[in-house]
């Protein structure tokens, strides 16, 4: 092999090697800042969430059930109850449910309860079993001496748990109004996906999603469902912001999406409701709400021997921050019929 060839594989191999070694230094400074980058948020979150504690303080009353403070907030008087149960994921039920709760307390008494893992209330160790839920609900009602018949207000994935109630206790529920509350029929079919609320807790846990909602008009995307929350005051929109970046996604939110068709598969298995009034008022998404949820919206009349269905065409998923005044009018009538 001549000299020259010699010299020039050297040549190549020591090359080689200079580049593997920026590379791998180069891998090790970006490893290093990913790391810097990802302590860092997380020291951030973590002493942001110790100064938003000391603001974010329950609004209305604790009570014990299961070794647990769970919140319950109550005004207005009247005869009826209109008891308000949140969808999956929102987090802060007393700011969800502004737009009703102001409007409903001019004539009825009204309560809005946080479960574990959501608003004021603490987290648990206990499944987010339906029956578990139930219970909870119907042990925090006794404690906070709030007599029933009730209304049930459910959004979303909570239609699982107010017609759990009213299988379960039906002499306590004088009706049932559902805002895109799903079919457990649905439900039962649709395999639940938990992966994207992990990492979106992943996000706030590292000051991600905090540093976020700095950026000018992020707020107003991530609130696009429900209408930009602009009817909501300043006031309660800070507290949702608080709330999401202290509460959002725990584990006993993704725990309760995680057996929402285990969940499902309970009500479907105990029964339809009889003569209680079931209102179910489904969002049209601008023309854009699927044909399968809509058909299954359709079949949840058959839930009940007394119930209505309609369709609610300019307004997406959380229909009470378009349209309160439609909910609050059908709340009115199950009163009005009822008495």
């Amino acid at each position: 092999m001549a000299v020259s060839q010699v010299n020039l594989r050297y040549a190549m191999g020591v090359k080689m090697i200079r580049r593997n070694k920026i590379f791998r230094r180069i891998g090790l400074v970006l490893v290093t800042t990913i790391i810097i980058i990802f302590a860092g948020g997380y020291i951030y979150q973590t002493l942001c969430v110790r100064s938003d504690n000391k603001k974010y303080r329950p609004v209305g009353d604790l009570y014990e059930i299961n070794n647990k403070m769970m919140h319950l907030y109550t005004g207005g008087s009247g005869d009826a109850t209109v008891v308000f149960a949140a969808g999956w994921g929102t987090v802060n039920p007393y700011v969800d449910y502004y737009p009703l709760y102001d409007e409903t307390s001019k004539y009825a008494k009204f309560v809005v309860y946080d479960k574990f893992g959501y608003g004021y209330s603490d987290f648990t160790d206990q499944p987010r079993d339906l029956d578990v839920i139930v219970d909870e609900i119907h042990e925090l009602m006794i404690k906070a001496d709030v007599k029933s018949p009730y209304i049930f207000v459910g959004h979303s994935l909570a239609s699982l748990e107010c017609l759990r109630y009213a299988q379960r206790y039906p002499d306590e529920v004088k009706g049932i109004i559902l805002i895109d509350g799903g079919n457990p029929e649905f439900y039962d079919k649709t395999k639940p996906v938990t992966f994207i609320s992990v990492i979106q807790r992943q996000l706030i846990n590292f000051g991600i999603a905090r540093v976020l909602y700095n950026i000018n008009g992020f707020a107003d995307t991530i609130n696009s469902e429900r209408n930009g929350l602009q009817l909501l005051p300043e006031e309660l929109k800070n507290i949702d912001e608080m709330a999401t970046l202290l509460k959002a996604n725990n584990e006993n939110i993704t725990d309760e999406m995680r057996r929402s068709q285990e969940n499902a598969k309970k009500v479907v298995s105990g029964g339809k409701l009889g003569n209680i009034p079931l209102i179910i008022i489904t969002a049209g998404d601008f023309g854009n709400a699927g044909k399968d949820w809509l058909d299954s919206q359709e079949k949840l009349t058959e839930w009940s021997n007394n119930s209505k269905q309609f369709i609610v065409e300019d307004s997406r998923h959380y229909i009470h921050q378009y349209h309160p005044e439609i909910i609050t009018s059908e709340i009115m009538e199950i009163i009005s019929s009822t008495e």
